[in-house]
């Protein structure tokens, strides 16, 4: 999988991208991430943003560099290449989602905007398709971005090392457990008590279906 980032601030994906999973799956070669900034294509003492038309607060990002941005990407084959604008008031992403991405394209174009947005003509030029990663408002697209590269690559054959790694393909609960079976606390402070938290008993057991059936209820 080829992931096409157009983006003005790219060095915010350093670290995320160097680390644990991805990190792995980019040294193995089982993703490959590419950045593109709309800011390479401006002259000099040019501003990579304009006044909005029709007035407002902020700034928007001027069409013209994004698409020159674009033009650098190398699309190899048009049907299995997805382009993706993110937008407050676009898809909704989802686990499923990001199943189909993986199955269906090689190649997933992200843009990132900031400010107040990007010239709209980028998406309808491109006939990108708006997606939101929740119902809240961020200061860019760029941690979206990192959210869709996250959550799509997990679901590439290799990238988590084993499939049953994934989460959505087993009975699971956000209430795990690991050693020691016997945790002692003492909250900080004079004359505080010391308490203690045992692992639960079925998980000790050894009795997969009674766990698989704790796990439901969790």
């Amino acid at each position: 999988m080829r992931f096409h980032v157009i983006t003005i601030f790219p060095e915010m994906f350093d670290s995320y991208l160097k680390e644990s999973i991805l990190g792995r799956a980019i040294k193995n070669k089982s993703i490959l991430i590419k950045f593109y900034n709309p800011i390479s294509f401006c002259k000099p003492k040019e501003r990579v943003d304009g006044r909005p038309y029709g007035g407002g607060p902020g700034m928007v990002l001027r069409p013209e560099l994004f698409l020159k941005a674009f033009s650098k990407i190398k699309i190899k084959d048009k049907k299995k290449t997805k382009i993706i604008l993110f937008s407050t008031s676009g898809k909704k992403f989802t686990t499923e989602y990001a199943k189909q991405s993986a199955k269906k394209y090689t190649d997933i174009i992200l843009i990132s905007g900031r400010y107040e947005g990007i010239d709209a003509r980028v998406q309808k030029i491109l006939k990108a398709e708006e997606v939101s990663i929740g119902d809240y408002v961020l200061t860019g697209g760029e941690l979206p971005a990192m959210v869709l590269i996250d959550s799509i690559s997990r679901q590439i054959p290799g990238v988590l090392g084993k499939y049953e790694s994934l989460e959505e393909e087993r009975v699971s609960t956000s209430e795990v457990y690991t050693r020691p079976e016997v945790l002692k606390y003492t909250p900080p402070g004079r004359g505080k008590k010391t308490k203690i938290y045992k692992v639960p008993k079925v998980l000790l057991s050894g009795n997969h279906a009674k766990i698989e059936e704790w796990k439901k209820r969790k």
